[in-house]
């Protein structure tokens, strides 16, 4: 059967789903993490638009091979989930930067070498929190959704500076966390799942 160019359209709907068409949201361990990072600008909290490139979580299953007869069986074993990395646009008053700054030092004080700011280093609860990425449609609407469960950043990376050229400043940030959940993930065991309008109930 031949394949027309006519058909490729229309299974390319609405142009495919497109890089640029995202939003990443941050929801914080606590208020004293948070300061000025949740400011809503027009519906969106202030890093969710400083939030510059991110990723569409992956998984992995790893294969253990189990020899029989001259013949190798693979089953599956751990499943393990990759950091996920963002870039982040430094908005003028640092209050982006300052907000993980400020969940790193909590988790584990500069000076007293301990966790504070309603964060205690020995409850895993209090340290995580939660990443929602929504892949957005050409309508500005979610048309898939990606929570990430106990998330908690391992790395905020330095910035450069420089005489050279006056560029706007951009750091990373890398988060470690347990799971994520999707509309195909069987039960959310984070509480309701907020589905996106294009999915079933």
């Amino acid at each position: 059967m031949t394949m027309r160019i006519d058909d490729f359209k229309t299974a390319l709907a609405q142009g495919g789903a497109r890089s640029n068409l995202f939003r990443a949201t941050v929801f914080w361990p606590n208020a004293n993490i948070t300061g000025d990072a949740d400011t809503v600008i027009g519906g969106d909290a202030l890093h969710s638009f400083m939030i510059k490139t991110a990723q569409l979580p992956g998984t992995n299953i790893a294969s253990i091979p189990v020899p029989f007869r001259g013949r190798t069986l693979k089953v599956t074993g751990d499943r393990d989930y990759a950091d996920w990395n963002v870039s982040v646009t430094n908005d003028a008053n640092f209050a982006v930067r300052n907000a993980f700054e400020r969940w790193h030092d909590s988790m584990n004080g500069a000076v007293t070498n301990v966790s504070g700011n309603g964060i205690d280093a020995r409850n895993f609860n209090t340290y995580v929190g939660n990443i929602e990425i929504d892949q957005l449609g050409r309508d500005g609407n979610p048309i898939k959704r990606y929570r990430l469960i106990g998330a908690w950043p391992t790395e905020v990376s330095p910035i450069d500076v420089t005489f050279d050229v006056g560029q706007i400043e951009e750091f990373s940030v890398n988060f470690t966390y347990q799971w994520f959940e999707t509309d195909t993930t069987f039960e959310p065991s984070s509480g309701s799942f907020i589905t996106p309008p294009s999915f079933s109930a």
